[in-house]
């Protein structure tokens, strides 16, 4: 498989845009790409790239299992810091003209890429995720419950506290990630209506480095033990990996995101504060989607939603801390069949 650097990808850019402008004037060019054998999965990750334990790493991790399972190779590409939609446009263009087929952006900050990228190539299969404002025959919008983990974390959270006293940290202040914190809030509520809750954004916008600032996360996640908190969930990309050595240090919780963060090997030596992770199953839908274009050869189009009752999104229960205490159990069993019957309204902002 091959991959690019995050430096590397900014040598090839001018190459790269040199074959774009040279493809302009054929419109058959890109009406026939994608038109032969997929030569793989191509993923273009967001912010914070390959290596953050989380959002990034779970996608990559459905790209090497698609790659084994199908016996194709698949290439991931970096982002650049401080990048346009332009850049995203390149990237996704330099893929399905290299014969990727599907070719997925990793996080909501593709859209406009896609969209745009897609029109120009509709025989190439395009995934997005976390954003389900694509509509197209060849797009496939790969969005979450992310407020029902949440909601499941909030009550895992509100059963540890011992000081009533609770934190959340958002990445960036976005309505995908006010998901995570209404969900949270409303589950961390339901067990004790009085609990104090603090909540925090990092940045207003993704590139202020709100999803890619350890230091951030420290520092807000300081700030909130500092204050009294002593359960702290993230929403926060690899801003997380702050909030985590933060937790681990001041020996309080920290709840992880997207990926299972307690078997991360990047963050071993914090596992025993990481409480559980609210995981969205990123790895499985873009194996899903590979799955549907290579091997199937039907490709999912449409907005394709993970959920408590499908799978796409769950709680990690790998620390025995978390899996061995009876009445927090008890308690995220009753929470989830509340959500999965209806009984449980879950908010989103």
């Amino acid at each position: 498989m091959r991959r690019v650097s995050r430096i590397a990808i900014a040598g090839v850019a001018t190459a790269a845009l040199a074959v774009t402008v040279s493809a302009c004037g054929s419109s058959s060019t890109s009406a026939e790409a994608g038109g032969g054998k997929s030569k793989g999965i191509g993923l273009a990750y967001d912010v914070g790239g390959k290596g953050d334990q989380s959002f990034n790493d779970a996608a990559f991790a459905g790209l090497q299992k698609a790659e084994k399972a199908f016996g194709v190779s698949g290439r991931d590409v970096e982002p650049q810091d401080g990048e346009s939609t332009a850049d995203k446009v390149q990237r996704l263009e330099q893929l399905a003209k290299s014969g990727y087929n599907p070719v997925i952006g990793v996080g909501f900050v593709y859209s406009p890429a896609v969209k745009e990228v897609a029109a120009k190539y509709p025989k190439v299969t395009f995934g997005i995720i976390d954003d389900n404002e694509v509509q197209a025959k060849n797009v496939a919008d790969l969005v979450f419950h992310e407020e029902q983990s949440s909601y499941l974390a909030g009550v895992a959270a509100a059963k540890t506290t011992k000081k009533n006293h609770i934190g959340f940290i958002g990445g960036v202040d976005v309505p995908l990630i006010h998901k995570f914190e209404a969900g949270f809030v409303q589950g961390a509520q339901s067990v004790n209506p009085k609990i104090k809750i603090e909540k925090q954004y990092l940045t207003e916008t993704a590139d202020q480095g709100g999803f890619s600032s350890p230091d951030k996360g420290e520092n807000a996640a300081n700030g909130q033990i500092d204050a009294g908190a002593d359960v702290v969930y993230h929403a926060a990309g690899l801003s997380g990996q702050g909030v985590i050595k933060a937790a681990a240090a001041h020996k309080i919780w920290a709840i992880g995101v997207d990926s299972d963060q307690y078997q991360q090997a990047a963050l071993a030596k914090y596992k025993n504060s990481i409480l559980t992770s609210a995981l969205k199953n990123v790895e499985g839908a873009v194996y899903d989607l590979a799955k549907s274009v290579i091997k199937d050869k039907k490709p999912q189009n449409g907005e394709i939603r993970g959920s408590l009752d499908n799978g796409g999104v769950s709680l990690a229960d790998s620390n025995p801390v978390f899996k061995n205490n009876a009445d927090l159990q008890a308690a995220l069993k009753k929470a989830e069949e509340g959500i999965k019957n209806g009984t449980i309204k879950v908010k989103t902002s």
